[in-house]
């Protein structure tokens, strides 16, 4: 039987159609998806994602065991930070992309919906040699607050919370109702807050939301503006069989202090070290039609092909955007297969909108 959340009868009754998302009931969109990705390009929308998992890592050596567990460090972290790291496999392999917030407590992580149960495992599987406890917090709920007006829009919902609110720089958070927890963090390229609450309070604060003008946002918007932002998704442009070097995610692995051993550490420093044969790259559509995941790109004048990853039409562009993984030796254009066809695409950064402009060149 599918899960809901705590706010699965306010979906309803603002007409959303639901789809199965990782065992989940969730909103895919609440009549336009359109609308719902310009509300948030431009003004302000909520996301329910408490699909996702928190886990709470608290005792002596928490510090020590993600600094095991993650490829980023934890250590560089104060009371108030946030982080986001891969987390490997022995292999090298991604096993999920989270979050981790340094509390009062110790470390807070949020993880994705499709990997919590595998995540959970991996944890009990690597703390044995830890002094450290490890706790799945389902009686929370997240939000997601996302687009240029909302902050101003939380200052009137969150009153007592507004000076701290607007002082928050991204990447940092602070405690919040009953050991809850907010930070200015989020997935859509945007401006805006993930807020960790209480489920019993849930469905006050989505009611204060949607009484300050919120607009509610499905899954599918998430996706386009999660798309144009350049951010991965778990599952297609990363997995546990793709490095973190090939998923664009160099950037988050630390590789000092050289003494940290990380789990799956020595793999991908040797892949590091011979030099990596494939790139997460952004695709531009300059033909018609529309990239899709799975398409196969073929560079020009060679055999060599790769693979989008994530494919859409980007309504803040007007144009069909990819991710791809491809071969480093990718040059400035190629072609894209789509139904025995050949279309040109445009080789590009792997990012096509930030604060709601778009990087890509006319």
């Amino acid at each position: 039987m599918a899960k809901v959340t705590a706010l699965y009868d306010k979906h309803a009754e603002a007409g959303a159609k639901f789809v199965d998302f990782s065992g989940w009931q969730m909103p895919i969109h609440y009549g336009s998806q359109l609308e719902e990705h310009h509300a948030v390009r431009n003004e302000c929308g909520v996301f329910d994602v408490s699909h996702m998992v928190v886990v709470d890592f608290e005792g002596p050596q928490a510090t020590e065991f993600l600094q095991y567990l993650l490829a980023n460090d934890v250590a560089k972290l104060v009371e108030g930070k946030a982080l986001y790291s891969p987390m490997l496999n022995t292999n090298g392999g991604v096993i999920d992309d989270l979050i981790v917030y340094r509390t009062s407590f110790g470390y807070r992580l949020v993880v994705n919906a499709g990997t919590a149960s595998k995540d959970l495992a991996w944890f009990d599987a690597q703390k044995s040699a830890f002094d450290v406890s490890v706790t799945a917090r389902p009686e929370f709920s997240i939000l997601a607050v996302q687009g240029p007006k909302s902050f101003d829009i939380l200052a009137n919902v969150m009153p007592e919370t507004s000076a701290q609110l607007a002082s928050l720089k991204p990447f940092e958070g602070m405690p919040y109702a009953d050991s809850g927890y907010i930070a200015k963090t989020g997935y859509t390229g945007e401006v805006g807050v993930e807020i960790i609450v209480p489920s019993n309070a849930v469905v006050e604060l989505w009611d204060a939301l949607m009484k300050a003008g919120v607009r509610p946002i499905g899954l599918g918007a998430r996706d386009t503006l999660r798309l144009e932002a350049g951010m991965n998704l778990y599952g297609q442009d990363m997995d546990d069989t793709t490095s973190p070097l090939t998923s664009n995610l160099a950037w988050t692995i630390s590789w000092d202090p050289e003494t940290r051993d990380f789990v799956g550490r020595d793999v991908i420093a040797a892949e590091r070290a011979a030099g990596t044969t494939h790139k997460l790259v952004g695709l531009v559509l300059e033909d018609r039609g529309v990239l899709r995941h799975g398409q196969e790109v073929v560079l020009d004048g060679t055999d060599q092909r790769g693979i989008i990853t994530s494919g859409s039409f980007s309504p803040t562009t007007g144009k069909s955007i990819a991710l791809a993984r491809v071969p480093k030796a990718i040059g400035e254009s190629a072609h894209v297969e789509v139904r025995n066809k050949l279309l040109k695409v445009r080789v590009v950064k792997p990012s096509f909108v930030r604060n709601g402009k778009s990087l890509i060149e006319a």
